[in-house]
């Protein structure tokens, strides 16, 4: 198996640190708003990871994060904690916006056959981890306490600052950042513990007792000690979106290794961006799309994750609703085909056909996770009539799909449909002859409500039971 290494810029074999099991972790969301399709993508690429390390046979500790404290607005540490943001925007507590938000961000999750993590470690349960990690970087010489009553980390007594993202130091260095970076050292420290203290952050809502005063811990910190206490001082493979790369990953790098004085991480993986014409989706900039306005839209969520496997995870992919309907009519030929399989159990196969399409399977998604190239397999595995029999068929498309996560499984199972699904149905398909367009999409969203998804497509209605 071989992955792109963001640390060394080049596609490596995977060696795990302990045979045939790996430490994951992959940074979650911030709990403040809903996640767009563009974080989305982000775990389909990181879901995809972890299903081809299991479908290798390694036994996979996963650990993500729950960010619902200290995280600013800008990514650094300027700008408001986001939880604050949303606490004003919304007028609840710091718990209630970030419980609403961590079950809207599962729920989505579910809704694209994402497998959860083995360990979700929330930051604000935390804490104390965090300030024995800060304990550790102060003991070895790493931070200081600025005026504000801030603790910094000291970028310059730290050789490999910046090797991740292959920063320029000197551009770093004659930054015009003197008014808002005056209690650092150097352009490109950062915050490890926030004093309550400072002006800029009296109102802070979320603190805690520490050796520095009360405060709340940097972002940064969080991720490096919840890592460091479900995997180890050094684990395997530590993943996210690029736009981690040039700020939080190579702070977190930077704040572990001076800790512990060793490698933390063997093997960083970054997904790239979702674009719209618009540029970038971001939820600052207002230029978002949440998986929830596509299931609006009438859009099985499989349809988004389709789509999403067919643009490899370091590439950049565009995102239109017409490519979005490209991907929902071919998974729906998909799923047809899968049905037809399922029926027609005929055929006969050629000696080692089926082991010579297994092998070019794994061969493909174990060269840095190439899922176009996947999908390329599958689909010319269905169009095979001359070597494959239907029953091998029907088999191997379920077995790859434990690495595409498509739910092809579930059509095995017969949908017991109740009385008043059926009556809302047949409701549904009359407001459509009718073209009362409103009525029927109405009927739609109260099906997905008990919990059934219903799929227009060129050959039908399709009906699948909601996974929630």
């Amino acid at each position: 198996m071989k992955i792109h290494n963001t640390l060394t810029r080049k596609k490596e074999e995977f060696k795990p640190i302990k045979k045939d099991s790996v430490g994951l972790y992959t940074c979650g969301p911030t709990v403040y708003n809903y996640a767009h399709i563009g974080n989305l993508r982000t775990y389909v690429f990181e879901d995809i990871l972890k299903r081809v390390l299991l479908y290798n046979g390694y036994n996979v500790k996963h650990i993500m994060n729950i960010t619902d404290v200290g995280h600013l607005t800008s990514d650094e540490d300027e700008g408001e904690d986001k939880i604050d943001v949303a606490v004003q925007r919304e007028q609840k507590t710091p718990q209630q916006i970030a419980d609403f938000y961590t079950q809207a961000f599962k729920e989505d999750l579910s809704k694209l056959n994402i497998l959860e993590p083995e360990i979700w470690c929330k930051a604000t349960e935390h804490v104390s981890d965090m300030i024995k990690l800060i304990q550790k970087i102060e003991k070895n010489g790493y931070s200081y306490i600025g005026k504000n009553g801030n603790v910094y980390f000291d970028t310059s007594n730290f050789a490999g600052y910046g090797n991740l993202a292959n920063l320029d130091f000197e551009s770093l260095n004659t930054m015009a950042r003197t008014e808002i970076d005056k209690d650092k050292k150097h352009p490109r420290d950062f915050v490890l513990w926030f004093s309550i203290k400072g002006s800029k952050f009296k109102g802070h809502i979320l603190k805690w007792t520490s050796p520095w005063g009360e405060g709340w811990p940097g972002w940064h910190i969080e991720c490096s000690a919840m890592s460091m206490k479900y995997l180890g001082e050094h684990f395997d493979i530590h993943c996210g979106g690029v736009d981690h790369i040039p700020i939080h990953h190579t702070n977190e790098i930077a704040q572990s290794e001076s800790a512990t004085g060793k490698k933390w991480v063997n093997y960083w993986l970054h997904g790239e961006f979702l674009l719209m014409k618009e540029g970038k989706m971001a939820k600052s900039a207002g230029n978002f799309v949440t998986l929830k306005t596509l299931i609006d839209e009438n859009y099985d969520p499989s349809a988004f994750r389709y789509m999403c496997l067919n643009t490899h995870y370091r590439k950049k992919m565009n995102f239109a609703f017409e490519g979005l309907d490209s991907a929902q009519n071919t998974l729906s030929t998909l799923i047809e085909n899968i049905r037809i399989l399922q029926e027609k159990q005929e055929g006969e196969t050629r000696q080692g056909k089926v082991e010579d399409y297994k092998k070019k399977f794994l061969e493909v998604i174990n060269d840095d996770l190439n899922m176009p190239k996947a999908l390329d397999v599958i689909w010319k595995l269905i169009r095979d009539e001359k070597n494959i029999s239907n029953q091998d068929k029907y088999g191997m498309l379920l077995d790859f799909d434990k690495v595409l996560g498509l739910g092809l499984g579930g059509i095995e199972e017969k949908l017991q449909i109740p009385q008043e699904i059926s009556d809302l149905i047949q409701k549904r398909e009359e407001y459509r002859k009718k073209k009362d367009w409103k009525k029927a999409d109405e009927a739609r969203k109260e099906l997905l409500d008990k919990g059934f998804i219903l799929q227009d497509t060129s050959t039908g209605t399709i009906l699948k039971k909601n996974n929630k």
